[in-house]
């Protein structure tokens, strides 16, 4: 067992395979069953290539023996830092092959976060591209491999420069691979957190594949599905809820999109069939405006939205603008995925992130004592299960904050529970602003904005303030012509749409900002530390 790991108790392992989540098989194992039933059928398609599935496992069969030709091997960590490409794919299952350990970075990650996930790691080579969108990763792995001494090796995709080029990997002379364990880590996931940096997140071949298994048939994704990764395919939802990776193990096809801009993704969809996809609310909100001026049917097209919070006026606006169905998903890399079902009702789907995707998901909400709040109550939602982790990689202090003595993971987020099952996400425990002498919910004022007809966007941060305790900022993307409607998205005219709501006088924003776009975080968050930064100077 690799060290680091913190592994379910027996007890909980035993009930997990013999209730069927954990079926005892690689991830690599799996793509070569779909392989075996559709050899000559696509299995993904990129911005400059399409691969079969019979193409597609011996490629990584191919870079496998290289990468052991480079004396990488069983639970050897690597840094893979590549954008939605073909390569992507075939790197993940050649490590999956040896049982090699990809530590999957977003392309948006620079110098000090790849520093970081390779000393967290101790990985011991690091896989990127040679540019991409005016970056060169080359430079960057030049610093990393200074300051990290145990980085043995740097493998480029495209002019490697000094470096080992990945081309040269995928003409190796195939060997023979051992059998990998599935209950050994597959990969490290990174922690979605917006502050500090992020932790490590070991899944294992059989808690990865059921995570897989288990959304695929919440969404109905089967091997007639095309799944559109237009999110950074490293991400966890892009990956495997079932994303790209679930395709190819259900002998689908993965679509990698370059960009996630409508002007690039809506010709994907028509053209390849998609039929499914996954999406940040921001982005769901511009495919929407951009979908009024463009015609795109998404009519067979389920897109899933998740990451952080989708008010019901948003998730609203998207599926009539886009025509599509909707789902509203609260994922967290850790593992609890809950979700809407197709046969929901608007008003679940619109209103609730749905309920967990498996029978043994356990889900606590509990209050500042960790005592069990009454159902329809807010609280911190606990969890644990088949497939959330026990513990950070090599995290011990981490660990003893985040998880309970009996093994509940602690999301940090506040949630209350329907009387019908539902999971509603109200926000983050630290997203509560301290205004004017009461506590407020940001997510619950974002969303009241957010149904203002002009408003595109939302984000409401809390800035230390001597007489209000905190000075509540309402960060807002105007929707259309900014021009024209900036005059009609005034404090103002806001609080008076919203106390028009009902909303408490104390919940109204002092302070209004329009800014063409929120910043976000590698890993699709709203950067409210950023809007706090820009207020507090």
């Amino acid at each position: 067992m690799l060290d680091g790991f913190v592994p379910w108790p027996p007890e909980f392992a035993e009930r997990y395979r013999r209730a069927g989540y954990w079926a005892g098989a690689s991830l690599r194992r799996l793509v070569d069953e779909s392989a075996a039933r559709h050899p000559g059928r696509t299995a993904a398609v990129d911005a400059t290539r399409r691969t079969t599935y019979a193409e597609l496992t011996a490629e990584a069969d191919r870079v496998a023996s290289g990468l052991l030709g480079l004396g990488i091997g069983p639970r050897d960590r690597v840094v893979v830092h590549l954008p939605n490409r073909i390569n992507f794919l075939s790197t993940v299952v050649a490590l999956f092959s040896i049982g090699a350990i990809p530590v999957l970075a977003l392309p948006g990650h620079r110098r000090d976060e790849i520093l970081h996930l390779a000393r967290a790691s101790d990985a011991v080579a690091y896989v990127g591209p040679d540019r991409f969108q005016g970056f060169d990763y080359r430079a960057l792995a030049r610093e990393v491999r200074r300051d990290a001494p145990g980085l043995r090796h740097v493998v480029v995709d495209g002019d490697a420069a000094e470096f080992t080029p990945l081309s040269e990997l995928a003409r190796s002379d195939v060997r023979e691979l051992a059998p990998v364990d599935s209950s050994e880590v597959a990969l490290l996931l990174l922690s979605g957190g917006t502050t500090g940096v992020p932790k490590l997140i070991p899944r294992t071949h059989d808690d990865y594949a059921y995570n897989i298994a288990a959304c695929a048939r919440v969404v109905e994704f089967d091997d007639s599905g095309v799944y559109l990764a237009a999110n950074p395919v490293p991400h966890n939802a892009a990956l495997g809820c079932p994303g790209a990776l679930g395709a190819v193990i259900l002998g689908g096809k993965a679509v990698l999109a370059a960009n996630p801009s409508p002007d690039h993704v809506f010709p994907l969809i028509e053209r390849e069939g998609v039929t499914l996809t996954t999406l940040v609310p921001a982005l769901a909100l511009l495919w929407a405006e951009a979908a009024r001026a463009t015609s795109v049917d998404m009519s067979g097209v389920t897109i899933q939205v998740g990451s952080s919070k989708f008010g019901p006026a948003a998730a609203a606006r998207v599926s009539e603008s886009l025509g599509c169905r909707l789902m509203n998903v609260y994922g967290i890399g850790e593992g609890l995925i809950t979700h809407t079902r197709p046969e929901d009702p608007p008003e679940v789907v619109f209103g609730t992130e749905g309920r967990p995707v498996c029978p043994d998901d356990e889900i606590r909400i509990v209050d500042s004592e960790d005592r069990q709040v009454a159902t329809g109550e807010s609280g911190e939602l606990l969890t644990r299960g088949p497939y959330t982790i026990r513990g950070y990689f090599a995290a011990p202090d981490h660990n003893r904050r985040s998880f309970t003595e009996d093994g509940f993971y602690r999301s940090g987020d506040l949630a209350r529970m329907t009387e019908d099952g539902n999971v509603v996400i109200e926000g983050r425990l630290k997203d509560i602003i301290h205004h004017l002498g009461e506590k407020v919910s940001a997510e619950e004022v974002e969303g009241h904005v957010l149904t203002h007809p002009l408003v595109r966007d939302s984000a409401v941060v809390g800035v230390p303030d001597d007489e209000l305790d905190e000075r509540l900022c309402v960060f807002v993307v105007l929707d259309g012509d900014a021009a024209e409607a900036a005059d009609q998205v005034t404090l103002r005219a806001v609080r008076d749409h919203i106390r028009g709501r009902g909303l408490a006088s104390y919940k109204l924003p002092d302070e209004l900002i329009v800014v063409p776009d929120l910043p976000y975080t590698p890993v699709g968050k709203i950067d409210k530390n950023a809007l706090k930064a820009s207020r507090s100077r």
